[in-house]
This record gives structure tokens, sequence and C-alpha cells, in this order.
């Protein structure tokens, strides 16, 4: 059907809607926005994981900047995958922890072959791909 909207129905558990409503009722969203982004969301993570092709979105990394030669070695590992890094943004948190926010837009494997390197690198606390649909 194009351009117009199906009706469903779901069940879901009443503590659940209960705290989806609470939201609701803060953001201004509506139910059906909410449940449309929610499946979106997931769709593009499903495909992410589990196919492969080209994908875009932000790698978010922390790191304790004061660990021996970590921003050396984050910077070669970026240099390495400059052809799918379109730009980063580096923030200091505080004396110990950075944050580097990392634009990606290319194949799948080669974006999870970037997070692997950076993840195994000393110093590294944390780091998430948020995708986003093509």
């Amino acid at each position: 059907m194009s351009g117009g909207v199906t009706r469903i129905s779901i069940s879901i558990p009443p503590d659940l809607l209960k705290e989806l409503d609470n939201f609701i009722e803060k953001s201004g969203y509506d139910r059906s926005k909410v449940i449309q982004m929610a499946i979106r969301n997931f769709l593009t993570d499903y495909r992410w994981t589990h196919e492969s092709g080209d994908i875009a979105g932000a790698l978010i990394l922390l790191y304790d900047h004061k660990s021996r030669g970590i921003e050396e070695s984050l910077t070669d590992i970026q240099h390495e995958y400059g052809n799918i890094i379109t730009s980063t943004m580096h923030v200091h948190l505080d004396e110990n922890n950075c944050l580097e926010i990392i634009a990606v837009k290319g194949e799948s494997g080669r974006i999870k072959e970037l997070m692997e390197s950076m993840m195994m690198e000393k110093g590294v606390k944390q780091l998430k791909l948020a995708v986003v649909a093509k």
C-alpha cells in the first residue's frame, strides 16, 4: 500500500504500555509515531548486524586519554579507515576521559573492522555505533 497507512493490532504487557504512555505524555509524541520510530530503529540495527552492504552512522567512543599511546593509536587506526570515515569530533569530558564521535559511511563489514580495531586498544572504555537507514 503506497502513500497511506495500515492499521495493525499488537499485544503488549500492561507495564510496558504504561511506561510508553508516560513517555508519550511527557514528550508530545503519539503512540503510532513512537512505534514507527522503534520499528525503524530495530530494522536498521538488524540489517547492520545481519546483512552486508553500505550503512551510515556514528561511532561513539569513550577512552582514557591518559592511557599511554591511546591517542596516537586511535589516530593511526582512523587513517587506516579513512575511506569510510567522513568526519570526527573530539570532546574533552574531564581530566581523564575523551569522547570521539566518528561519522562513518561505507560497507558494514569494513565498519565492523574499524570498531574491532578501536575496541582492542588499551584505554578504550566504551564504543557504540548508531546506525541510520540510508
